[in-house]
């Protein structure tokens, strides 16, 4: 089944993101994954805690969790943590 990546999350430095952001979606090609929503979010009900969103898919759950592990992905982490604070939910 199907699985998405959902990213809550709030920008700290374009710049940095930016880049994060770049190598992100290289290292999703290895497992299948494709970001198919990506901007600020428009509150429909409720309170949002950060103000933009990321969703990516994935075939299935366990190409998402190889993708979270992977060498790859780990290794720009810290990149993440410089370009933004977030939150990532797997569904």
């Amino acid at each position: 089944m199907t699985s998405l990546v959902i990213v809550d999350l709030t920008p700290i430095d374009k710049l940095q993101l930016k880049e994060y952001s770049a190598l992100a979606a290289e290292t999703l090609k290895p497992f299948n994954g494709q970001f198919i929503a990506k901007g600020s979010v428009e509150v429909l009900h409720g309170d949002a805690t950060h103000p933009m969103k990321a969703v990516i898919q994935f075939p299935d759950k366990e190409s998402a969790q190889g993708w979270y592990q992977s060498d790859a992905y780990q290794a720009i982490i810290s990149l993440r943590e410089k370009g933004m604070h977030s939150q990532f939910h797997l569904v």
